[in-house]
């Protein structure tokens, strides 16, 4: 018995949507790049427009669509996570005929091999990366690569705050890092990847962890723990100012990119001292950076 396709019913209310998928879909992946393998865990988010006289969108395809496309990505090595949506969001198009566009998220928790700052034990470290792909009937797509990194700020106002307090009682602390409070700090950094061009997530990863006052780790002994604390306090940042840094470093970086290439830059620090969160951001373009 063939049964009804109340998706394809015109919709009582013809508004055209959006966005219109799933979300939080969980799938093992490998991505191999440079002779290397990462055995990920990828969550994605799926979506493309609904036309205003179409009731609903066919939810089963788009995890037919993340399944297929994640098989033959295995098979060919899959290069990076934004080649992965990219090949999500054609198919998603071959699929929903009836949409326009089509948009895709992955996200998936990366480790990476440290040294600690004193002893240099090694540590494994653990980043986020985040991709997207959209594209447009049209022909019309683009890929993003980013990351997220957890660090450490330390408030550059408290310590020229004590470092007036203490000169005025007499102490020689001119030129000497003080007392001031610090925050954990969540950097964010997204470069698009235009066609052609290619841009590495241990690279975005270097330049947000530089960014922050300092790199936190797993694993600290006594000499580390103090060693790190000293370098946070010798480059205390405001969240502005690791968001300045991470814009600096991407114009310097990615000379060799368009200048319509898409950057977001992202702070946010879990204040020590108040109830609420320090937060910056910019959205903007390689251009608009450079001139």
């Amino acid at each position: 018995m063939k049964l009804p396709d109340v998706q394809a019913h015109r919709a009582p209310r013809p508004f055209r949507l959006t966005r219109v998928g799933v979300t939080g879909v969980v799938k093992p992946l490998r991505v191999a790049r440079h002779g290397r393998a990462n055995h990920l865990v990828g969550t994605f988010d799926v979506f493309v427009d609904l036309p205003a006289e179409q009731r609903g969108t066919h939810m089963s395809r788009n995890i037919e669509v993340v399944n297929r496309v994640i098989d033959e990505h295995v098979r060919k090595e899959t290069a990076s996570l934004e080649d992965l949506a990219s090949g999500i969001v054609h198919a998603l198009l071959e699929r929903h005929e009836y949409a326009a566009e089509a948009e895709a998220h992955v996200s998936a928790d990366y480790f990476r091999e440290r040294r600690t700052p004193q002893n240099q034990a090694p540590t494994l470290e653990r980043y986020q990366l985040v991709a997207s792909a959209t594209a447009t009937r049209e022909g019309a797509e683009r890929r993003t690569i980013g990351v997220e990194v957890i660090g450490m700020s330390a408030c550059p106002c408290a310590m020229e705050g004590s470092r007036a307090i203490l000169a005025s009682k007499g102490h020689a602390v001119e030129g000497f890092p003080t007392i001031t409070h610090n925050q954990r700090n969540v950097a964010t950094l997204i470069v698009e990847t235009p066609a052609g061009h290619s841009v590495e997530a241990d690279e975005l990863i270097d330049i947000a962890e530089a960014s922050l006052s300092a790199p936190t780790y797993e694993l600290l002994k006594r000499g580390d723990e103090t060693a790190l604390v000293m370098h946070a306090h010798e480059n205390p940042r405001f969240v502005e100012d690791v968001v300045r840094e991470m814009l600096h470093a991407v114009t310097t970086r990615y000379a060799r990119l368009p200048g319509d290439t898409l950057v977001v830059a992202r702070s946010e620090a879990e204040e020590s001292i108040h109830k609420h969160n320090a937060f910056a951001e910019r959205t903007t373009t390689l251009d608009e950076l450079r001139s």
